[in-house]
């Protein structure tokens, strides 16, 4: 269980507060931070919370959406991923998960052109502020408006393209790429190059009756997660396993009960 982090987002219904008083009781470690759990709150104070509760702050959850027809909402994009940045320094989060986006009717190609140059445009603010970018690949089903980077390798390709910096690497999550077929080879990758930032788990379900907000717990559905996770694993990744669930029929439930059952499925899985 040391491994364990949970997102906030994951229990939704939560406070910051509430997460910080409940994830422990279950032998929870880390915790993923969403910046909307930030809003209107002090941040060095929220440092000191996390401190306090024993948590670790894995990553803060999400920047990105780079792309855009327009060069001034491109610029917004690249403010606000510099305020992410300043955020994750002020909460002690080492990483920002990426999910880059992507815009309907634009081509892909000139998507991941602006994904490329929206994260060089924030790679210095970030390296001087000690935090790493993870690029985010999310399902293809996603292509048209929430992130053109739909596989690994589009995400080396990017990070080759930015000359591979050390603070700009790939959050591999489950749920988006485990239908891949080079998945394992994509993830040996990211070992050999020091690009596996982040890990997610949750569970597809099948069928699944919303593609966002119906993601199950690990052993609902059919994702073949023990195996991606040794591989991860076998890279020599020992970060933190980030449960990441979007779902309504869970945020509807009793949120000490399903982290009950997130506690139950995770010790179940790395038996």
């Amino acid at each position: 269980m040391s491994r364990l982090c949970v997102h906030t987002i994951t229990t939704k219904p939560l406070s910051l507060e509430q997460c910080l008083a409940e994830f422990p009781k279950r032998g929870v470690s880390g915790i993923t931070i969403w910046r909307q759990a930030l809003e209107g709150r002090d941040l060095a104070n929220v440092k000191h919370q996390t401190a306090d509760a024993g948590m670790e702050v894995v990553s803060l959850c999400r920047g990105g959406f780079f792309p855009a027809k327009s060069a001034t909402v491109r610029q917004k994009a690249i403010d606000d991923n510099l305020l992410a940045i300043e955020q994750a320094h002020a909460i002690g989060s080492p990483l920002i998960v990426l999910v880059c986006g992507a815009v309907p009717g634009q081509a892909l190609v000139e998507s991941r052109k602006q994904i490329t140059d929206g994260i060089a445009a924030c790679l210095p603010a970030a390296e001087a502020a000690g935090v790493k970018l993870a690029i985010e690949p999310l399902h293809p089903m996603y292509a048209d408006d929430r992130s053109a980077v739909n596989t690994m390798r589009q995400a080396h390709e990017i990070c080759d393209a930015l000359g591979s910096p050390a603070s700009v690497g790939i959050a591999v999550d489950v749920y988006h790429v485990w239908w891949d077929p080079e998945l394992k080879a994509q993830i040996d990758l990211a070992g050999q190059t020091g690009r596996l930032h982040a890990f997610h788990i949750c569970d597809w379900k099948t069928p699944t009756t919303d593609l966002l907000n119906d993601r199950g717990l690990m052993g609902e559905g059919c994702i073949n997660i023990r195996e991606i996770s040794d591989w991860v694993d076998a890279t020599g990744f020992t970060g933190h396993r980030e449960v990441e669930i979007f779902s309504h029929k869970w945020w509807a439930e009793d949120q000490s009960l399903f982290l009950d059952q997130i506690a139950s499925s995770y010790g179940n899985l790395y038996a």
